[in-house]
């Protein structure tokens, strides 16, 4: 080979490596839309760029070769810090920005309007988007966030912490549903849920929750009427004592006293223990149930009997 030849062999190789230098640096300087926080979901680099390129964020496949360099990225929440920054910074803090975590409770029995106003409160968020963005995503009117400990980053938007919230929630209904039945329907757990909710806030512990179930069933099967308390604490009226005038007022379908069969929707949220209450009754006759002096109930079958518990209660 010529010197000239050689020369300009190199000059090409120097011309091309520099247009690669110059792509690449223009690559990884272009803007990234993002939230600031963002949860990162756990595996490899290939199914984390696959999710995240799925909920919309403009990736490539030379990204996963620049996260494989940069490190592997932490599974969680990750406080990216800014809606906007260019994509080397961006997959940067996917590998080291571990967000501040948060947690909330949804304690079981517990409305969506006043878990709403509570974590509106506590965290600084807006309660008219939680519940525009609950109503748009969920597959429940009530109940669609399942009673547990939530953790979730310092800062996190309206609309993210709802979809999180749902998220986890339908995993756990599914897990359950798939475990008993085999499959997984939003219309036949609505009607789960629903009983479950009643149950919810009838029972006074967790072992009178099958037996409480059983009353509802029970009544149901015979067309009468649950006449329940528990329906009438819905949504602003989660925590007040329903009175008879309550109860001649409501003109809702919560109303149970008034109305035969189930509430068109559950009252509140629902643990596990009530969930399996609903779908596995105690088989027992009875049909009603009243609080005794110690704070549980006596169940019946007799109208007679729980007559006598009703005074005694007096």
């Amino acid at each position: 080979m010529s010197v000239l030849r050689k020369r300009t062999w190199i000059a090409w190789a120097e011309n091309i490596a520099l247009v690669l230098i110059i792509s690449f640096a223009f690559y990884t300087t272009q803007p990234i839309q993002t939230t600031r926080t963002l949860l990162v979901p756990q595996g490899s680099i290939t199914y984390i760029i696959s999710q995240l390129t799925q909920k919309g964020y403009a990736l490539s496949p030379i990204d996963k070769y620049i996260l494989a360099f940069l490190g592997k990225p932490q599974s969680g929440w990750v406080d990216i810090g800014a809606t906007q920054l260019n994509r080397i910074d961006f997959l940067y803090k996917l590998t080291t920005a571990k967000a501040k975590m948060e947690e909330i409770t949804l304690i079981p029995g517990e409305t969506r309007e006043i878990f709403f106003t509570t974590i509106a409160d506590d965290l600084k968020l807006d309660k008219t988007k939680l519940e525009s963005y609950y109503k748009e995503l969920s597959n429940y009117p009530e109940a669609g966030i399942y009673a547990d400990t939530y953790y979730i980053p310092y800062g996190i938007s309206e609309k993210h912490l709802i979809h999180f919230l749902l998220s986890e929630s339908e995993k756990k209904y599914e897990e359950i549903s798939n475990k008993i039945y085999g499959t997984y329907s939003t219309k036949q757990w609505t009607n789960i849920l629903i009983i479950a909710s009643i149950i919810q806030k009838e029972a006074a512990n967790t072992e009178e929750m099958p037996l409480v179930s059983s009353v509802i069933y029970n009544r149901l099967k015979k067309g009468m009427k649950l006449q329940m308390d528990g329906t009438l604490n819905y949504g602003k009226y989660s925590h007040l004592k329903v009175t008879p005038e309550r109860i001649r007022n409501d003109k809702s379908r919560f109303n149970t006293y008034k109305y035969k069969g189930l509430p068109h929707s559950p009252i509140g949220a629902v643990s596990f223990d009530a969930i399996i209450a609903a779908i596995k009754p105690a088989k027992t006759n009875y049909l009603y149930f009243m609080k005794n002096a110690q704070g549980v109930h006596d169940f019946t079958q007799s109208y007679k009997t729980q007559r006598k518990n009703i005074r005694k209660a007096r």
